[in-house]
């Protein structure tokens, strides 16, 4: 009897040891929900040197052409942010309305145009990731999933009649040998639904590695600084001349195809900032 009242004060003891262990630790290890914010800046430029000043900053191609801009605009959507571990946090995919945003030179401060992205996870980010453009999947939501980002993407010039869809790059200018004196205009995007019409997706993801480590939490805002370089244009991957043949152009011929391809070459993170 002694034996069995031993043993059942012994087994009484373990389980509330083993109980306030079990609290102790989940006390020490709460699920963290904390969320912050992060900034992304965006800086066009030539050959990696930001600031273009629209009408002004001539450039030389590959090809020996000068040129110049008048509108730089471009459509980023779909960021990604990857972390140390490899996980990903998608912020707003596929919702134009909260997840889309137009990099237009004209808006520029001291050269840099500013996306602000609030409610992300804390956490140590190594690799951020973004779609130029806007994907078929948020397109063909129709213009119920959209109309706010449709309406600013109107009034910036950025979209065709709703059938037609968004214009993903814009670029306006003058180009020429000796100096920039005839117009140029290439627009690039989806016609419509790309599979039912049978033209290229002109869609692209980037993913770019960071040189420092965000660190999102409630306290730290951290920032990252993106390099655009307009240089790709034309002396991207695939060396390119502007002729009256392809210097009028919109939607998603070769030469703008191949546009694109050269443009998705055209980021780099110079840095990061934790403050």
């Amino acid at each position: 009897m002694k034996i069995y009242k031993f043993l059942s004060l012994f087994f009484i003891a373990f389980n509330i040891f083993t109980l306030s262990s079990c609290k102790n630790n989940d006390d020490d290890d709460p699920q963290d929900i904390t969320t912050g914010n992060l900034q992304i800046k965006f800086e066009n430029g030539f050959n990696n040197l930001g600031d273009i000043v629209l009408n002004q900053t001539v450039q030389t191609s590959a090809a020996g052409q000068k040129h110049n801009f008048s509108a730089v605009k471009y459509v980023v959507s779909n960021i990604t942010l990857i972390d140390e571990s490899g996980n990903e946090f998608r912020y707003n995919e596929n919702n134009p309305d909260k997840g889309a945003f137009i990099i237009d030179q004209a808006d520029a401060l001291a050269g840099v145009i500013y996306i602000d992205l609030n409610g992300i996870p804390k956490n140590n980010y190594k690799k951020v990731k973004f779609g130029l453009g806007i994907s078929q999947k948020a397109y063909l939501l129709g213009q119920d999933g959209q109309a706010e980002f449709w309406t600013k993407a109107k009034q910036k010039g950025m979209s065709w009649s709703w059938a037609a869809g968004y214009v993903f790059v814009k670029l306006e200018g003058k180009y020429g040998t000796a100096s920039p004196d005839t117009e140029f205009m290439n627009h690039t995007g989806n016609m419509g639904n790309v599979i039912a019409n049978n033209t290229p997706d002109l869609y692209r993801e980037i993913t770019l590695n960071l040189p420092t480590t965000a660190r999102v939490t409630a306290q730290i805002k951290p920032s990252i600084h993106i390099l655009a370089d307009l240089n790709q244009f034309l002396s991207g991957s695939k060396i390119l001349s502007l002729t009256t043949e392809n210097n009028m152009m919109m939607g998603s011929s070769q030469h703008l195809v191949d546009v694109t391809n050269n443009l998705t070459t055209m980021f780099k993170v110079d840095h990061v900032h934790n403050d």
